[in-house]
């Protein structure tokens, strides 16, 4: 059960509060790609290869196995004129051309939010520019968005790497980010880059997506007084890794990420008067009920619900998916699901 938070109000000595982000959880690019395998499996039938993790969670990955889907790291894994769906991340053309070899039918899960950037990566190539690419060295969606213009590419990590930048005054230079960083840091390595290359080119929209921004903006709100911030998700979601930040930064006294309520640990809660709930855009809300009940558990009161913004969007599903589905009279319909 969750309630509306309203004003912050000040705790009576030895009484305790639960704070519930929202939004929190499924975003419409992870909706939309965790749908596009479920939907693939109900009309092909297993198996449905998928090239690395759809999305970045461990839970949702074992759930899909266990319907049959098969996650593999390259497409030398898949049987030539298999199924093969590309994750919510994005991948480079040279894996579009390495499946059309293969004769793999492919279907296309990547974020439209993460096809924008790609896009932008095309367009500033096209023009001559080289990309200053925001992002973490590995990541799919880096990697991804790199590969569409790799020899114009220069992956930026952190603003301190922008001191060792070196270009003519004369470079034509634009940036353009990863969509799950910090959004604060991600402006400080703007604001760096901008100082030392004033010709610097913004893209046309802002590169973070809607989706990690409003759980940031959630989390600062629910961390800025909290004893304890509990962040749902796994060590490789970047999103999720950046709400712990995110709460510290805010205030928070200790924050931890958890893959799900077996990793808490008790000895968080001791003195913890104010514990703070969230979840990174590629979890399944269920994960957040346990970690509730849990707390309730525990004499912890029901989560008082922080409501810092409103999430409508949704996207429609891969239009190779979709036509096959149209054609089979299946339902073509996304909905996020909390």
């Amino acid at each position: 059960m969750t309630i509306d938070l309203g004003t912050p109000r000040l705790l009576d000595d030895g009484e305790r509060e639960v704070l519930l982000a929202a939004p929190r959880g499924y975003c419409a690019g992870v909706d939309r790609a965790v749908v596009t395998v479920e939907q693939a499996l109900d009309l092909y039938g297993a198996p449905v290869y998928v090239r690395k993790q759809i999305v970045h969670n461990k839970h949702v990955v074992a759930n899909l196995e266990s319907r049959g889907a098969i996650f593999v790291e390259e497409l030398d894994e898949v049987p030539v004129g298999a199924t093969v769906v590309f994750s919510a991340h994005g991948v480079s053309p040279a894996v579009v051309n390495e499946a059309a070899e293969r004769e793999l039918k492919t279907i296309d899960a990547t974020c439209p939010l993460v096809t924008k950037v790609h896009r932008e990566a095309v367009r500033f190539a096209a023009d001559g520019y080289t990309i200053l690419l925001i992002g973490h060295a590995g990541h799919e969606e880096v990697e991804g968005t790199a590969g569409e213009a790799p020899e114009q590419t220069v992956l930026v990590e952190h603003p301190d790497d922008v001191a060792t930048l070196e270009f003519p005054p004369d470079a034509k230079l634009a940036w353009l980010s990863q969509t799950t960083l910090s959004v604060d840091e991600t402006m400080e390595t703007v604001r760096r880059l901008r100082a030392k290359f004033p010709q610097l080119e913004d893209p046309p929209s802002d590169d973070i997506c809607y989706a990690t921004q409003n759980r940031q903006v959630a989390v600062k709100e629910i961390g800025a007084a909290a004893d304890l911030v509990i962040v749902v998700g796994s060590a490789n979601s970047s999103n999720s890794v950046r709400l712990v930040e995110v709460a510290l930064e805010a205030g928070a006294k200790a924050s931890y990420r958890i893959d799900d309520v077996s990793e808490l640990d008790e000895s968080w809660l001791d003195d913890a008067a104010t514990v703070s709930v969230t979840s990174g855009a590629s979890v399944p809300d269920h994960l957040v009920t346990e970690v509730l009940a849990y707390l309730a558990e525990r004499n912890y009161p029901d989560a008082r619900a922080v409501q810092t913004a409103e999430e409508t969007l949704a996207f429609s599903l891969p239009k190779e998916l979709h036509r096959d589905l149209k054609a089979a009279g299946r339902s073509t319909k996304t909905a996020v699901r909390l």
